[in-house]
């Protein structure tokens, strides 16, 4: 498993670790209108997961701002952000901050990605900072496990998987 800390304190991460070459599990999440959404629904698209432990924090708040500008630039991509975050505070948060071109989804009712990807902080009940790509077959062709919590993933790789992958 990746090691991961939050806050400088180590943390274990609920689920299994998803590796490059692996099939992206599937799982189940709540869109901000509470309709339910799964990998199954963006199928046949490249995807960027984008994935923070809460909107409300300044780290979210800047991956999830720059994954909203670069998807304008990306053509064909679905670019999806999920957090433990409610999908009303989702809402809120993305028209208060103009976020039109990410997708925002919700794993607080069952943290059913949080464990198809490894990514669930037992301690916290929140989600670990992660990035996947996935190609338009559901598999896996970039992982990134932030190892603090609190720090920025690498954007810079995370879009060239992104361009790569279409």
């Amino acid at each position: 498993m990746a090691s991961i800390t939050f806050k400088g304190n180590p943390v274990t991460l609920v689920g299994k670790e998803v590796q490059v070459g692996d099939q992206a599990p599937e799982f189940k999440v709540l869109a901000n209108d509470l309709s339910e959404v799964s990998l199954e629904n963006s199928k046949g698209s490249v995807r960027l997961i984008s994935v923070v432990p809460s909107l409300d924090t300044g780290v979210c708040d800047a991956q999830t701002r720059r994954f909203n500008e670069e998807a304008a630039n990306l053509g064909d991509v679905k670019v999806l952000t999920i957090s433990m975050d409610l999908p009303f505070a989702q809402k809120r948060w993305c028209g208060a901050n103009g976020i039109e071109n990410v997708q925002t989804l919700s794993d607080h009712r069952d943290a059913s990605f949080g464990e198809a990807f490894g990514v669930l902080i037992k301690e916290l009940r929140l989600l670990a900072r992660a990035i996947f790509v996935v190609d338009s077959e559901n598999k896996v062709t970039y992982v990134e496990y932030v190892s603090e919590a609190t720090n920025h993933p690498d954007y810079e790789a995370a879009i060239e998987a992104v361009k790569a992958a279409k």
